[in-house]
């Protein structure tokens, strides 16, 4: 009798442990795969932007340098209506004279690709800019340097020249939201796409929307803020 109990109180505490790690295994998964979301302030408007836990390389860097304030205080420098807004180069840190030279700063290393079937370049998209495939073959990642889509919408025939322009098969899906929503579509597999704005898509037209440039730098500089959402 002492036995049978024993064994059953062994039964009973074996499987109370099997629950609490399967408790606990998923609540650490769950932990890992917690949605962040940032804030980007600009004197236009906020953009509230969420980073894909699928892109865990940029996703950690974005992070890791929003926590340090690397981008705070730094300026849209590149903006083109119906394509995109351009920033994070540390040189326009607190403004720059109108003829200085922006685009090429970061913080001093890149990153490797992430190209991930499903992420592409739709209305609101964010991702990396990098230097072009001349000096860049690999397509590694500016360390710091990012930008919005506003992109425009495509017809299927748009679609099909892209698609033999720059040699890429758009999927049903990219299809369906670039005939609809919009994006840039010649940017995807060249460019990483690591996060998509969830609100604010009215700000993105209206700094893409300014006078600028020749080189489509705002002629009103445009600061930018960013900071994690808890």
């Amino acid at each position: 009798m002492l036995l049978i109990t024993l064994f059953t109180n062994i039964v009973i505490l074996m499987r109370i442990l099997l629950l609490t790690s399967l408790m606990l295994l998923f609540w650490i998964n769950g932990y890992s795969e917690q949605k962040t979301r940032v804030l980007l302030k600009t004197k236009y408007g906020e953009v509230v932007i969420l980073l894909y836990n699928e892109t865990p390389k940029h996703k950690e860097n974005f992070i890791k340098l929003i926590n340090e304030g690397f981008y705070n205080n730094t300026l849209f420098h590149r903006v083109i209506p119906g394509f995109m807004i351009q920033g994070g180069d540390p040189n326009s840190k607190n403004g720059t004279s109108e003829d200085a030279v922006l685009g090429k700063g970061g913080p001093g290393y890149t990153l490797a690709a992430e190209f991930i079937d499903g992420l592409f370049h739709k209305k609101g998209a964010l991702a990396a800019a990098r230097m072009g495939d001349a000096i860049n073959p690999k397509k590694e990642s500016s360390g710091s340097q990012f930008y919005l889509v506003e992109g425009k919408v495509h017809s299927v025939e748009e679609l099909l020249v892209l698609s033999e322009r720059f040699n890429k098969k758009f999927t049903d899906e990219q299809v369906k939201i670039y005939t609809s929503v919009g994006g840039t579509p010649h940017l995807d597999g060249d460019y990483t796409v690591f996060g998509e704005v969830v609100s604010g898509f009215d700000v993105i037209t209206k700094i893409s929307s300014l006078k600028r440039s020749s080189s489509n730098r705002p002629l009103d500089d445009v600061f930018i803020t960013l900071t994690i959402l808890k």
